[in-house]
């Protein structure tokens, strides 16, 4: 059965039963959860950039790993529940780093945006996402609120690293000790990351870097105003989407000032990535140790390429969304468009800086970035993205590596998660296929271990249909009256079931 068929079969039979209360109680996607356990001869991607080991065991322990190694060598414990994964691979759960927690529609109009920190969590974490650093955010107490359900248990979802709204310039001259007050009062609200954005000035940027640091604290950036090299020197600690956002190549570049994005591609595509200040900024970012996250997904969903178009997406999507949906995918499926080539060019581009960002020995890491005209899903995006960095020339192992223990070591948590190594949190992705053979096998997550717990992937999906974007009736009512609510619609649908069956 095709695979949009396949799931709008599932969605259809499984939305009454997931989604007849408000949320989804977690241990209904569980699906292993045995104190000990051993996962026989699957293939393991480490994380660490090695080749593939063939025919290994996992004994997972009270939400850690506590042995790793060759089949035949590793003492399973007459206590553990077993797990034959043979035609499987394991890799790390994956550390988004460019991730939102609302959902982004191009209308025809300009674009809508909705929150969806419930829907999102659940799809981070059936895309194999376990650990994720929201990049900017339209509803902080939101993720908050849901980063607190997570934490407690009462939702599911990945381990989210919150970022604060995005700072940027909102006076017509340069406010640093304002920007600086900013940063300020998002720490104290919970963030644990800032977001400097598009018009953010360089004694602006200077201040907001400052005040994160004086916290501990780490800032990334979609900068415009300001172009790479100065960022890196004003201790920007990450740069976001890659090369092709440097406007400091920009032959009209002004300083402070961010001057048009498709005027920066159109000259952007026509340099030589040999070109003398492009390897010394390339050598600075490395040097002076600033990461760049990737966000092919997101670029690429502007080519028109047929692949873009993941049939999955309007299933998830909640009905109101399906027609401006429809019509943003229309407006975007002509690949010999002139925008669409220009955008083509530019995901070239940023594949063969990438390439060499990482031969170079910069971190590289990775992200959904769900945004753009509305093809870009949670989770969805971050398997793409993965199969994105296959083609840009990393091979299958080097990919994983990016996706997980690069931003492990970026959020100082890579003594925990990134790898598949003993004494590390229990946090592994099951994948049925080989993806160092066919990347494409990143699709077939089967079971998600989030410290030491297996979820479901399937069942999180199908939770998920029809969701994104959906009025959310629980936040708007009292729960009494959402129940009553609840109870007539069940009602109805036993008495309409009865009446069509002739038992009335």
């Amino acid at each position: 059965m095709p695979r949009r068929s396949h799931l709008a079969h599932f969605c259809t039979s499984s939305l009454i039963v997931l989604n007849a209360c408000a949320g989804s109680a977690p241990d209904r996607f569980m699906r292993a959860r045995a104190s000990v356990l051993a996962i026989t001869h699957v293939r393991i991607i480490d994380g660490t950039g090695r080749p593939a080991a063939e025919d290994q065991t996992i004994v997972l322990d009270d939400g850690r790993i506590r042995a790793v190694g060759p089949a035949g060598q590793v003492a399973i414990p007459s206590t553990a529940e077993v797990l034959d994964r043979n035609g499987f691979t394991a890799i790390p759960g994956l550390v988004g780093m460019h991730e939102h927690l609302f959902y982004e529609l191009e209308t025809a109009s300009g674009s809508a945006i909705t929150p969806a920190q419930a829907s999102f969590s659940r799809l981070y974490l059936a895309g194999g996402v376990t650990t994720m650093r929201t990049a900017g955010t339209v509803d902080f107490e939101g993720d908050r609120k849901i980063k607190e359900a997570i934490d407690a248990g009462d939702a599911v979802g990945p381990a989210i690293h919150l970022t604060g709204p995005y700072l940027g310039a909102s006076t017509a001259d340069p406010d640093p000790d304002g920007v600086a007050r900013v940063v300020d009062a998002q720490a104290e609200q919970g963030a644990t990351s800032f977001k400097a954005y598009t018009s953010l000035r360089r004694s602006e940027l200077r201040a907001a870097v400052d005040a994160a640091h004086r916290r501990g604290l780490r800032i990334t950036g979609h900068v415009c105003a300001v172009g790479y090299r100065d960022a890196a020197a004003l201790g920007i600690d990450n740069l976001e989407h890659g090369l092709v956002l440097d406007t400091e190549f920009y032959s009209g570049k002004q300083p402070d000032v961010c001057p048009n994005q498709l005027a920066v591609f159109r000259e952007m595509v026509n340099m030589d990535l040999n070109d003398t200040a492009i390897q010394q900024m390339m050598f600075e970012l490395r040097s002076r140790g600033v990461a760049v996250t990737s966000t092919l997904t997101v670029l690429e969903s502007y080519t028109g390429r047929s692949i873009v178009f993941d049939p999955r997406v309007p299933l998830l999507l909640a009905s109101r969304l399906r027609g401006l949906y429809d019509d943003a995918k229309q407006r975007r499926s002509d690949p010999d468009s002139a925008d669409a080539r220009l955008w083509l060019a530019v995901l070239k581009l940023e594949m063969e800086f990438e390439r060499r960002f990482v031969a170079l020995g910069g971190r590289l890491m990775a992200g959904a970035d769900p945004t753009g005209w509305g093809g870009v899903l949670a989770g969805l995006a971050d398997q793409r993205e993965l199969e994105l960095l296959v083609e840009a020339g990393l091979t299958a192992e080097e990919a994983v590596k990016v996706a997980t223990l690069n931003g492990a070591e970026y959020l100082q948590e890579a003594d925990t998660i990134g790898t598949i190594e003993v004494g590390k949190q229990a946090d592994l992705v099951l994948i049925r296929g080989n993806p160092a053979a066919d990347i494409s096998a990143v699709r077939n997550v089967k079971l998600v271990f989030r410290k030491g717990i297996g979820y479901d992937a399937h069942e999180l999906i199908a939770a998920t249909c029809g969701t994104v974007g959906r009025y959310d009736v629980w936040r708007i009512l009292p729960w009494s009256v959402a129940f009553l609510v609840l109870l007539g619609a069940l009602i109805w649908r036993v008495v309409a079931r009865r009446r069509r069956l002739g038992l009335t």
